[in-house]
């Protein structure tokens, strides 16, 4: 209901396709320049992607599944009242 058309619906989400190579999917956010380094390290997919990790070498995951579950909960919740909010608007019209 958002895009007006097919190619605008394909393209929405495609900054979300790209997050995880601008965060700790390939390389650790401690190499990064600083602008980029916070950016790494407070987006949504590198405290799935520690946990991951951490689970995989069997390190632990300290606070990256709580934070990780936390941005999880969040997104839903935004998607969510987002979506209801452009259903509800978009049948009035």
């Amino acid at each position: 209901m958002v895009a007006k058309n097919v190619e605008t619906a394909s393209n929405i989400p495609m900054p979300l396709t790209f997050l995880p190579f601008i965060g700790s999917a390939i390389v650790r956010p401690e190499s990064m320049p600083a602008g980029l380094r916070w950016f790494a390290e407070y987006q949504p997919f590198t405290p799935i992607i520690e946990t991951l990790r951490g689970l995989w070498l069997g390190t632990g995951t300290g606070s990256s599944a709580a934070i990780g579950l936390a941005w999880c909960v969040a997104l839903t919740v935004v998607g969510y009242l987002w979506v209801h909010r452009t259903f509800t608007t978009g049948a009035k019209r």
